[in-house]
């Protein structure tokens, strides 16, 4: 999901080496049975977490190009294509600082996001991983969460607590918001009303809990975490968070009931497997691993039973496919993915009709 959470999907694909194959100039590949009427929609840069509104004619998502100024993520907003031929417009929403994983609010006029623009106009400053020797997240504790208007202006800030707020869903119901924070000490799932009142921690192991989604119904609640136990891994994990940063190579997907309750642990696959959403049924999840690939590449997307039965692979690209959503009436889905990136490490957003 970025360089924040619902992920960092691109600098993964920097990261993990996705460089272009005989496959990246492929809109569709002959064993991506489910998908069909694929579109690119963007080209060049990094463009990811492209959700869908809740009428379902439009997205926002968040958009890096040091070619076009855009040296960190900024949101952006556009109406999907009507007709195949049609070339999808969109326009920027967000303008100071790192912003990071957009929802369109219910009124289908305003986006929610998270951005670190109250710490600094300028983009914050991201990890050495040279000097780190290892990959992580930057946690930024000036990331608040806004809504702002399809103009840009922001209306209102829902959260003030120092430190990590981002990482915000909504709920299909339009009453509740998911979010990742760390007002705990520890990087934790909340949710509040729609309005930013009545805030409830609803996770509490100890690891990183984030990039949360509510299930169609709103009953329930899939995110990825991770859960250090060795005295080693804890040690890690908290010395890098008391930092302000996290390593998200060892995540699995939990689902729970929309009040936290009744946790069960989905996958346990091993390596980074994240960007979990439900599926249109509500019975099985869509989410993005690298569990196959010593190596920690590529990324493709997967389905599974809310039991973790039945784990079938769904995309195929020789570098990075992420961050799936389905459009609320179930048939269309979009998503992240290096394919037909003409040998760079540009990552686009594609939809296509999903076939079952």
């Amino acid at each position: 999901m970025r360089l924040s959470s619902h992920y960092v999907a691109l600098a993964l694909a920097v990261m993990f080496g996705t460089k272009a194959t005989a496959q990246t100039d492929k809109l569709v590949y002959n064993d991506e049975k489910h998908f069909k009427n694929v579109k690119q929609l963007t080209f060049g840069g990094d463009n990811a977490e492209a959700y869908f509104s809740f009428d379902g004619k439009a997205v926002s998502f968040q958009r890096t190009n040091p070619k076009e100024g855009l040296n960190c993520d900024q949101i952006f907003y556009g109406k999907l294509p009507k007709k195949a031929d049609d070339k999808f417009e969109y326009k920027q929403v967000s303008h100071k600082g790192r912003t990071t994983c957009s929802y369109m609010m219910p009124d289908g006029k305003h986006v929610l996001y998270a951005s670190t623009h109250l710490g600094a106009d300028t983009c914050p400053p991201v990890p050495d991983r040279k000097v780190l020797k290892k990959y992580v997240w930057p946690i930024y504790d000036s990331y608040d969460i806004f809504v702002a208007d399809l103009k840009g202006n922001i209306t209102k800030q829902l959260t003030h607590n120092p430190g990590y707020d981002a990482e915000a869903t909504i709920s299909p119901k339009g009453d509740k918001i998911v979010f990742t924070s760390t007002r705990s000490g520890d990087l934790e799932l909340y949710v509040m009303d729609i309005d930013g009142k009545n805030v409830k921690q609803i996770t509490k192991d100890l690891g990183y809990d984030g990039g949360a989604w509510f299930s169609p119904d709103g009953s329930k609640i899939v995110w990825r975490a991770s859960r250090p136990t060795t005295e080693a891994e804890v040690k890690e994990y908290k010395d890098l968070l008391a930092q302000g940063m996290v390593a998200p190579t060892n995540m699995e997907v939990f689902v729970a009931n929309a009040d936290g309750s009744n946790v069960q642990q989905v996958t346990k696959l091993g390596k980074a497997n994240w960007a979990p959403n439900f599926m249109p049924d509500g019975k099985r999840i869509i989410f993005a691993s690298n569990h196959e690939y010593e190596r920690g590449f590529p990324f493709n997307m997967y389905t599974i039973n809310i039991d973790g039965s039945n784990l079938q692979k769904i995309s195929h690209d020789g570098g990075f496919d992420a961050f799936p959503m389905f459009s609320p009436d179930g048939k269309k889905l979009i998503f992240s993915s290096n394919r037909n990136n003409g040998g760079t490490h540009d990552t686009n957003l594609f939809i296509c009709d999903w076939v079952e």
